[in-house]
């Protein structure tokens, strides 16, 4: 029974994970841990978790004594601390993770965990969040309505269903994936979208940036269509630096892919393909929006 929980990293997932099981009816600790002392001190102020470790030696002090530990950390902390408390935890406990790419995390679970006198390691990527991050963003209902991704590496413990059930309170769907196959899926629909919007603010700011006029003008008429396209370019570096370096090649294919499509859009701007792809795109987003 999950009766004590850690959770590394308290900016806007993590916090947000802290009020969904409050408002859930988790009864039990919530203690935090994040590299920022502001960060826990407004975690704490929400409501997201009850105290916090003071240094990464209290927080796996922290972590032998709960039943959960959720790394809410970018891919690459994720990883550097599933191999410190690997040695430190018991069979009895689960560590999962909310990490933007599966693939690399799935690996390294299976090497440390889910085997004879090891913790359980369980794999999840939450699709819910915002393009700014921190706790004093963080929203009890972030995760309502939203997929939350599994990828199971063995069979399934009370402990692990346990959890399960606690994200399904929160109002999420779950649904399982292969690793590989999750990270192929999340290059198309997250990755590609947010790298889109980083190239175009990129390149606006550097056609416009420097000339003051420019931006008065851009700001005057730019609307609502410029604001959602470029509204991911505000997410930070520090996050998605990780996502490039663990799931490259996904990545590196879609931009080759739209590459390709744009070249094909430049080449017909007065031809009749450029009403087709109107169509096929009019398709797609009926069959989002129906």
């Amino acid at each position: 029974m999950i009766e004590r929980i850690l959770i590394v990293g308290t900016g806007l997932i993590g916090s947000s994970i802290g009020l969904a099981l409050r408002q859930a009816g988790y009864a039990g600790a919530i203690t935090g841990f994040d590299a920022s002392a502001s960060e826990l001190a407004a975690a704490q102020e929400a409501g997201a978790i009850d105290g916090f470790a003071h240094s990464r030696a209290e927080a796996i002090q922290a972590a032998r004594e709960a039943d959960l530990i959720v790394l809410a950390v970018p891919v690459l902390a994720i990883m550097d601390w599933m191999q410190m408390l690997a040695p430190a935890l018991s069979p009895r406990q689960l560590v999962t993770d909310v990490g933007s790419t599966k693939l690399k995390i799935a690996e390294m679970g299976g090497e440390l965990y889910n085997r004879h006198a090891t913790a359980r390691f369980l794999p999840g990527h939450p699709m819910a969040g915002k393009e700014s991050g921190g706790a004093a963003l963080a929203e009890v209902t972030l995760f309502r309505g939203a997929t939350w991704l599994f990828t199971p590496i063995g069979p399934e413990t009370e402990i692990e269903a346990e959890w399960r059930e606690w994200v399904a309170k929160f109002g999420a769907n779950t649904l399982d994936l292969d690793p590989a196959r999750h990270d192929e899926i999340c290059a198309w629909v997250s990755h590609l979208p947010q790298m889109l919007s980083t190239s175009l603010a990129a390149l606006l700011e550097d056609t416009f940036g420097a000339d003051p006029k420019s931006r008065e003008e851009i700001a005057a008429i730019g609307g609502r269509a410029l604001r959602e396209t470029t509204r991911l370019g505000a997410s930070p570096y520090s996050m998605w630096r990780d996502v490039a370096l663990t799931n490259e090649q996904p990545i590196a294919h879609t931009l080759h892919m739209l590459e390709q499509r744009l070249a094909h859009l430049r080449e017909n701007l007065r031809t009749p393909e450029l009403k087709e792809e109107f169509r096929l795109a009019n398709r797609f987003r009926a069959r989002r929006d129906p």
